[in-house]
């Protein structure tokens, strides 16, 4: 059983959050699984789902796990009740907030991005899943704009990091005009029919209030490394249509 291979990430003015965004790299999930897979909702073995979750949730030293079933929209639950990662989720949902330390908050994802969430305290965290369908909700802005309501806290206070997700290479929208519109536009190639999800989450980000040396990236494209991330749309592409889930993890470390 191999160790789930991660990239970790630190806000450097806030030691005490932990984050990390994990591949399909270790774990013990068979194909197309393979096999670091972290969702109980893509058909897997969920014996082997639970090894895995277990694993990377003993490894970043957590007390407990929070996530949605997601549902590509824009609903928050905040402070929710933590459970086991063996366990399945009931609450749907597309972000999570807590300002409970040793609580990983989960975002599953394969090209969709993940956006972690934190305030510069180290008091307070966030976590959204933001598909493109997330993008044309402006998920990013009201998730900012939930996060600081429910703890008072202000936007300029936040920090963020987007995790590995579909890149700007990537993206290809054929049915840009009705995916999206015209109010996207100049996130949009014509010729390519290329969006730039990346550069969208950061004007949304800083729309909301977010100082631009406040928000960061991990900027690997998910579908361009198959072999290091799960990507749907690779798997939508190839004769067998399925595929795992990496997740993006933040909490507050525990003193």
């Amino acid at each position: 059983m191999a160790a789930i291979a991660f990239f970790p990430f630190e806000f450097i003015s806030i030691p005490n959050v932990g984050i990390a965004f994990t591949s399909r790299r270790g774990g013990v999930s068979e194909p197309p699984h393979d096999s670091a897979n972290l969702s109980f909702e893509v058909d897997d073995d969920d014996t082997k789902v639970a090894k895995n979750r277990r694993m990377i949730h003993d490894r970043l030293e957590l007390s407990g796990w929070c996530e949605c079933k997601q549902i590509h929209g824009d609903i928050i639950h905040c402070d929710p009740a933590p459970f086991q990662p063996e366990e399945h989720a009931t609450l749907e949902g597309d972000g999570l907030t807590t300002a409970t330390p040793g609580v990983g908050l989960v975002i599953k994802t394969a090209d969709c991005q993940p956006l972690l969430l934190a305030h510069s305290s180290g008091k307070y965290i966030a976590a959204l899943h933001v598909g493109w369908r997330g993008n044309k909700i402006d998920f990013p802005g009201t998730g900012v704009q939930r996060f600081c309501e429910t703890y008072d806290l202000k936007p300029e206070d936040i920090h963020a990091v987007r995790g590995p997700s579909l890149g700007p290479t990537k993206a290809e929208f054929v049915n840009f005009d009705t995916d999206f519109g015209r109010g996207f536009k100049q996130y949009h190639d014509p010729e390519t029919h290329m969006v730039n999800l990346w550069r969208m989450t950061r004007d949304q980000l800083m729309a909301a209030g977010l100082p631009e040396s406040q928000i960061h990236s991990i900027d690997l494209c998910t579908m361009g490394m198959d072999d290091t991330f799960f990507s749907y749309r690779k798997a939508c592409a190839a004769p067998v249509k399925a595929t795992g889930r990496q997740a993006g993890i933040i909490w507050i470390k525990p003193e």
